[in-house]
């Protein structure tokens, strides 16, 4: 008499949309449970546009009406900061915690698993850009037409992805400790010397020197220049800064990602 040996079944592949689904809807819940994320994400927007906007909604900024521009304004700052934070933060932790080693033997390819954080972190910055938008129409009355907002969202939207690159290099560079303080210390000067905190009309004479230099000055300039602002150059040139920035910060978060799979024997 023999026995034959029992092996157990292969499990089913999983089909990699579901996949992408499933850790999608991971990332989603953790950004919206994450409530030292989320209420600074809505409120400091507001609190920008009620201290800075509107008691300045009569005036012109660029050629434009000011209560408009400044709700691109803080519309790009809400975006820019979604992207720093929702990466760079939550990446470290996530590093951290062993999570992206279980990943590994998942059926999540690393893909998916940037493609879930990307569009996470894009429907949770314009959760943000809505409620500023909300209280810009009922505080001070301001409102863009549909195809102007349409315009403008698609360009912040698109030129978001240098940022978020920049915050994945953090997220892999740094430890949960190091990334959230680092990122603040990046967004808070760009934004003033970049004129999305207020306009660089203003600013000292070194800020405007170095502006043109900054990738926020020209993702500010994609949004201003879709409500008819005056552009100091083209559209062609702030695309251009915007991928140059892209391919830095890619080349980065790739040499920050094999620093840390050496440190970690891969």
């Amino acid at each position: 008499m023999t026995t034959a040996a029992r092996t157990p079944a292969a499990a089913a592949p999983v089909p990699p949309f579901r996949a992408f689904a499933a850790l999608f809807r991971t990332e989603l819940l953790k950004l919206v449970r994450n409530r030292a994320f989320v209420m600074p994400s809505l409120l400091l927007p507001v609190m920008f546009f009620a201290l800075f906007a509107l008691p300045n909604l009569d005036g012109h900024l660029g050629g434009v009406q000011a209560g408009q521009y400044m709700v691109v304004s803080y519309a790009a700052y809400s975006l820019v900061s979604t992207a720093l934070f929702a990466f760079g933060v939550n990446i470290a932790t996530e590093r951290a915690s062993g999570w992206m080693r279980q990943l590994r033997i998942t059926p999540v390819t690393p893909g998916a698993y940037l493609a879930s954080k990307v569009l996470a972190a894009m429907l949770m910055g314009l959760l943000s850009v809505l409620v500023l938008l909300v209280f810009a129409r009922i505080s001070g009355g301001v409102s863009l037409p549909a195809s102007m907002l349409g315009v403008v969202l698609l360009r912040l939207l698109v030129g978001m992805v240098p940022f978020a690159l920049l915050g994945l290099t953090l997220g892999l560079a740094l430890g949960p400790s190091g990334a959230a303080p680092t990122a603040n210390l990046i967004n808070i000067p760009l934004m003033f010397a970049s004129g999305i905190f207020y306009p660089l009309d203003v600013a000292p004479k070194f800020i405007q020197s170095i502006a043109p230099y900054l990738p926020a000055y020209h993702y500010g300039q994609l949004g201003w220049t879709a409500l008819g602002a005056k552009d100091p150059s083209n559209q062609l040139t702030h695309w251009a800064v915007l991928g140059g920035y892209a391919l830095l910060f890619l080349g980065l978060s790739l040499w920050a990602y094999r620093r840390d799979e050496a440190r970690r024997g891969g």
